[in-house]
C-alpha cells in the first residue's frame, strides 16, 4: 500500500491534484481541509495516503495529518459511507469539529453536509462512537484533543444553530476556555468573537 507521497505539485483542481514523485505523477483527491494548506503548484509537499481499490479502478486520496487520514478510513467502515462522503465531511468539517457533532448527538450540523442526509446522519452518531476515542488515542503523541460533553457540547450546538460554521465554533470555545455554565461559555465565546 502506499502510506505517503513527497513530491512536486504538479496541478492542483479540488477535489483532485497530481503529485509528480521521481518523474511519476501521482493522481489523488484530497479534502477540503488539506487543500487550504497545500503550497502552490511548482512546490514540494508531503502528503499521508489512502489508496482504495475497486474492481475498476485505483483510486489514492491525500491528507494532510495523521487525524484527517484516521478519521476518513474509519469514516469508510460506516455502512453507506463511501470514499466521495467521507470526503465531503472532512471538506466540510475539522476532525475536532466532527467529533463535537458526534459526541453531541449534532443531527443538524451534519446534515448541512453536502450529501449528507439525515438517515445517514444518525447513523454516523451511533457507528463513530466509540471508534473516534480510540482513532485519537491511536496517533502519535496521544488524543489531539477531548470531545467535549455537557455545558461545553451544549454550547457548542447553540454556536452552530445561531450560525456559526462548526471550524468557527470549535475555536470560539477555545478562546472562551474552559469551566462555567452553559451560558457562560456560550457569552465568553460570544465575547471573543465581537473581539475579533
Amino acid at each position: 500500500m502506499i502510506g505517503s507521497l513527497a513530491g512536486i505539485i504538479a496541478q492542483k483542481t479540488p477535489p483532485s491534484m497530481m503529485i509528480e514523485v521521481g518523474g511519476v505523477g501521482y493522481e489523488l483527491e484530497a479534502p477540503m481541509s488539506t487543500f487550504y494548506n497545500l503550497p502552490a503548484v511548482g512546490q514540494s509537499t508531503r502528503l499521508l495516503t489512502h489508496l482504495v481499490v475497486r474492481e475498476d479502478a485505483q483510486l489514492l486520496y491525500g491528507f494532510g495529518s495523521a487525524a484527517e487520514r484516521a478519521l476518513f478510513r474509519n469514516l469508510l467502515k460506516v455502512s453507506g459511507v463511501g470514499p466521495r462522503i467521507a470526503l465531503a465531511i472532512l471538506s466540510g468539517v475539522t476532525v475536532e469539529a466532527f467529533a463535537l457533532c458526534v459526541q453531541a448527538q449534532d443531527v443538524t450540523t451534519l446534515t448541512r453536509i453536502p450529501g449528507i442526509g439525515r438517515k445517514i446522519a444518525e447513523r454516523l452518531i451511533v457507528e463513530m462512537r466509540d471508534r473516534l476515542v480510540s482513532n485519537m488515542e491511536s496517533l502519535p503523541g496521544g488524543p489531539r484533543f477531548q470531545a467535549p460533553v455537557g455545558a461545553e457540547a451544549e454550547a457548542y450546538s447553540a454556536l452552530v444553530a445561531l450560525g456559526y460554521k462548526p471550524a468557527e465554533a470549535v475555536r470560539l470555545l477555545k478562546n472562551a476556555g474552559s469551566g462555567g455554565g452553559t451560558e457562560d461559555l456560550i457569552r465568553r465565546a460570544l465575547q471573543s468573537a465581537a473581539r475579533e
